[in-house]
């Protein structure tokens, strides 16, 4: 199980969130079979947006961040509840590389520089809210601080790390994001900028052994601050025959009739965790009289 933690300045001028991902990335690179430089790619993403999904308000709420750039990796998806449970898919699962100047894996290579950052926040509303910032790195971390400052107005530091052992399975993983509140005092802000440009990487502290909690509390070094709360999250996708049944009537009733003619069975995939569902024909048929009646 993954951690998340939320701490805010005792002023009430700003707050963090830390995540300790290690377990959610590690099911995602089983499940996924992702090549290194994927899984350090995704696994920043996952991160992310489970830290965003803590942020929603409301139960039911979820977000979606998608990043679609040139990279040879494609569009990576990653999906939360407010619980920060989150799931995740990639376009391209096996991506190799060569490393980067400072040597190590080329996350900017795999994902792209040209390209834009979409998020999409499931709120209650009518209609879901969309934020869209063009991809400025290619790293995650800082397009996902560009998100935050550019379409919401917050200005936001965001610090990501995946590291992954030679034999491609997980050493650690997780991440922070710090938030300026309204009227947050320049003696804050300071304080802030200085630990963010000295702090070791989120995968050098987790390595060293620290907890959520430590990664918290060294990024606001010398601001007291008290936290508001924690939870565990994991890696769940909320498949199910039941929602791939809704999902194949919705292609319509001549695409249903192409499934009952072919003679064979339907069987479709699930992008998120892999798992497959088979519909027979006269499954098809049902699913096609259902939606004739519902006409």
């Amino acid at each position: 199980m993954g951690k998340i933690v939320r701490y805010i300045t005792r002023d009430g001028s700003a707050f963090i969130i830390a995540c300790e991902s290690t377990d959610i990335v590690t099911e995602m690179e089983q499940m996924h079979k992702t090549s290194a430089t994927v899984t350090a790619a995704l696994g920043r993403l996952l991160t992310a947006t489970s830290m965003m999904g803590y942020m929603l308000k409301n139960k039911d709420d979820s977000v979606t961040v998608r990043i679609s750039a040139d990279g040879p990796c494609g569009d990576l998806i990653a999906v939360s509840d407010c619980d920060g449970n989150v799931r995740g898919y990639v376009q391209n699962k096996i991506v190799e590389i060569p490393l980067n100047s400072t040597g190590k894996l080329d996350v900017k290579g795999a994902v792209g520089t040209v390209g834009q950052l979409y998020v999409i926040k499931d709120i209650g509303m009518r209609e879901p809210y969309i934020g869209q910032v063009p991809i400025i790195s290619g790293e995650i971390a800082e397009d996902i601080t560009n998100y935050f400052a550019t379409s919401e107005q917050t200005p936001s530091v965001c610090a990501l790390g995946v590291l992954v052992n030679s034999d491609l399975s997980v050493n650690s993983a997780g991440g922070f994001i710090i938030q300026l509140l309204p009227g947050c005092d320049d003696s804050v802000i300071d304080i802030i900028e200085k630990n963010v440009a000295t702090i070791p990487a989120v995968t050098k502290m987790l390595s060293d052994g620290y907890t959520a909690d430590d990664i918290a509390k060294t990024a606001m070094n010398g601001i007291e601050i008290d936290k508001l709360d924690e939870r565990t999250c994991s890696y769940k996708c909320n498949c199910s025959k039941k929602r791939v049944e809704t999902a194949l009537i919705s292609t319509g009733v001549q695409s249903l009739q192409e499934m009952i003619n072919s003679g064979e069975d339907t069987t479709v995939e699930c992008h998120f965790c892999d798992k497959t569902y088979s519909f027979s024909p006269n499954e098809i048929k049902a699913l096609l009289d259902s939606a004739c009646k519902n006409q």
